[in-house]
């Protein structure tokens, strides 16, 4: 089984960390906020191991530029990806309720 290296850039660690203060602070759920980032380490984890085999985004711009997704186990969040050699790099961190392809690709043209 191929091993991969996983690079979260700037922007999809900002988008968690949002998430998790949201929870924490809003919502006053520290629980919940944790659970979350664990979530997100743990994704990160399974990423290394799978990055290579999961699906393409839908999006055809985001398809043609390699762009996969995977999901949280535990949470309705995703990952967006993509591979270089032996690294996944995650982009962007999304609640699955947003249109986060689009939101993405539109995110990408600035």
């Amino acid at each position: 089984m191929d091993s991969f290296d996983v690079m979260i850039s700037p922007k999809a660690l900002e988008q968690l960390s949002r998430y998790v203060e949201y929870i924490h602070d809003t919502l006053l759920n520290p629980i919940a906020a944790e659970r979350v980032w664990k979530d997100a380490m743990d994704t990160r984890d399974q990423l290394a191991a799978a990055a290579g085999s999961l699906p393409y985004c839908n999006h055809p711009e985001l398809r043609q530029l390699g762009y996969r997704i995977i999901g949280f186990r535990h949470h309705k969040y995703v990952m967006l990806y993509r591979v270089n050699g032996k690294t996944a790099y995650v982009d962007g961190i999304y609640h699955q309720m947003q249109d986060y392809e689009n939101t993405f690709a539109m995110e990408r043209e600035y």
